[in-house]
């Protein structure tokens, strides 16, 4: 016997339409965000950046692929990491089948990470993955839009993510031991080595020329692009987390 509250299919249904009214409230807040998002001031980017890309060295421009619209996740995989981070993995599973529907609609999506274009290659491989990836590798692109903390700023606990002052370091008082040994385990590194790297999202826009950034969103803020969050947030028992229970797709023993 179930220890979930039950009822009739008319008590369901009473319930079911109370809880309908708040979720078109959702819907019509979450479109108004959207709309608020668009109208965000673009801001002109002046600083130039280099890319390692499958077609070969590239400007920022080059990203948008032809497109005029550039959405760039950054993916958490940092020049030691001897795989992606699991979490923006399980986020990319998603981007295959969204690629082309986006350039139908004059939007190019591309993974941007500091390792490597070598190391990014092999492991969209063994991932199975198509969609574009580039590398920043020696440019300060991750870190101008927070997804990078340098080690002088790691060291004074003053790294920039979300919009403030970050410290990733470990509490006063917390072993470091364990989270080193988390991060080794799923990236073959340290933990400072691996929190120096942060997850995101940024847009661009590409207009006469001209690349100018329009949106970035980090943390909580990338809910929405995990495809599998959406299904389990419909599910009977919800996210259910416990510790960190995802793994990347070639993980997971066979069920």
């Amino acid at each position: 016997m179930t220890a979930h509250k039950t009822g009739t299919r008319e008590e369901w249904l009473a319930t079911r339409l109370e809880l309908l009214q708040d979720e078109k409230a959702l819907t019509r807040r979450s479109d108004e965000l959207a709309r608020r998002r668009q109208e965000l001031p673009w801001v002109r980017m002046d600083k130039e950046y280099r890319f390692d890309a499958d077609e070969g060295p590239a400007s920022l421009a080059d990203l948008f692929a032809g497109r005029s619209q550039l959405l760039v996740y950054h993916f958490m995989f940092g020049a030691d990491y001897t795989a992606g981070c699991p979490s923006c993995s399980a986020i990319a599973d998603g981007f295959d089948g969204s690629v082309v529907h986006l350039a139908n609609h004059d939007v190019t999506l591309c993974a941007v990470s500091r390792a490597p274009l070598a190391k990014l290659q092999a492991y969209k491989r063994r991932m199975g993955w198509s969609f574009p990836w580039a590398s920043s590798s020696g440019s300060d692109f991750n870190h101008d839009f927070q997804a990078a903390v340098t080690r002088e700023e790691w060291e004074s606990g003053a790294g920039e993510y979300n919009f403030a002052t970050t410290d990733f370091r470990p509490a006063p008082g917390q072993e470091s031991t364990g989270l080193d040994e988390f991060a080794s385990g799923i990236v073959g590194t340290d933990w400072a080595t691996y929190r120096r790297e942060g997850p995101g999202v940024s847009t661009f826009a590409l207009e006469d020329g001209v690349v100018y950034h329009t949106y970035s969103a980090y943390g909580r803020g990338l809910d929405g692009l995990w495809g599998m969050y959406q299904w389990l947030d419909r599910a009977p028992l919800g996210r259910n987390e416990t510790g960190m229970w995802w793994r990347r797709h070639d993980e997971y023993e066979s069920l």
